[in-house]
């Protein structure tokens, strides 16, 4: 089993909906459907190219994936889970875009949002007592090698290159995309998320997805309100 704190919308919210249309996955449900063709691309076309993000669930990352400590328990995770939710605050991303990392495609901040690095530092290091050590598979599927010295750094000590200096918030909707469909991906997905680009995104809760096996689809364990204002929304 490994564990991972994500932002996600509410499964009702209207982001939720789309990007379950796009990677044809509902995380809070396990559901799949077939992908039907758009723009440019076949139904096999997208299919391909939004397999990692189908996997690991429409989210963007605060803490990557790990797997317990020796001597830590999920009861344990919960109940910090619990603690480290209703210490938090809700609060807005003014404005997301369409964003480009590399051959991959997201939504990401339009903008710089000190609230959304807070609250992804502190939940890297509120939750860092729990994660086991990285395998040398793990290590090296990071390539340490051809990462730069604060990166490299960061895997090590705690578990994931991206964080602190190094963290940029993104929530994916592509894998790699080969150079000459990147245009095309680009007006698609500008089409299908039009009513998400260029508006806030409110961060009122804090998830936790669970991978119940190397490979098998991540899914929603609990959605936890920021500040504690009801209760846990999944179970």
């Amino acid at each position: 089993m490994r564990y991972a704190f994500y932002i996600s919308p509410d499964q009702d919210d209207p982001l939720s909906a789309a990007a379950e249309r796009w990677l044809g996955a509902n995380p809070f449900t396990g559901e799949t459907s077939n992908l039907e063709p758009a723009g440019d691309f076949s139904a096999s076309e997208l299919t391909a190219l939004t397999a990692d993000p189908r996997r690991y669930g429409f989210h963007g990352t605060l803490k990557a994936p790990f797997s317990l400590a020796p001597g830590k328990t999920e009861a344990h995770l919960l109940d910090e889970f619990d603690s480290f939710s209703e210490e938090c605050r809700p609060f807005e991303i003014p404005e997301m875009t369409l964003g480009q990392l590399g051959p991959f495609f997201a939504l990401v901040p339009a903008v710089g949002c000190s609230q959304l690095q807070d609250l992804a530092d502190e939940t890297v290091r509120r939750f860092s007592p729990f994660r086991a050590p990285l395998s040398e598979a793990d290590i090296a599927r990071r390539k340490p090698e051809l990462l730069g010295d604060v990166m490299r750094r960061n895997l090590f000590d705690w578990g994931y290159p991206y964080v602190f200096e190094s963290f940029r918030f993104h929530m994916t909707l592509t894998g790699p995309v080969p150079l000459d469909r990147q245009p095309a991906m680009k007006v698609l997905l500008e089409q299908v998320f039009a009513p998400f680009i260029g508006q806030p995104l409110g961060v009122t809760s804090l998830a936790l997805f669970t991978e119940p096996e190397r490979g098998a689809p991540f899914t929603v364990h609990s959605l936890l309100p920021l500040g504690g204002t009801s209760k846990r929304k999944m179970a």
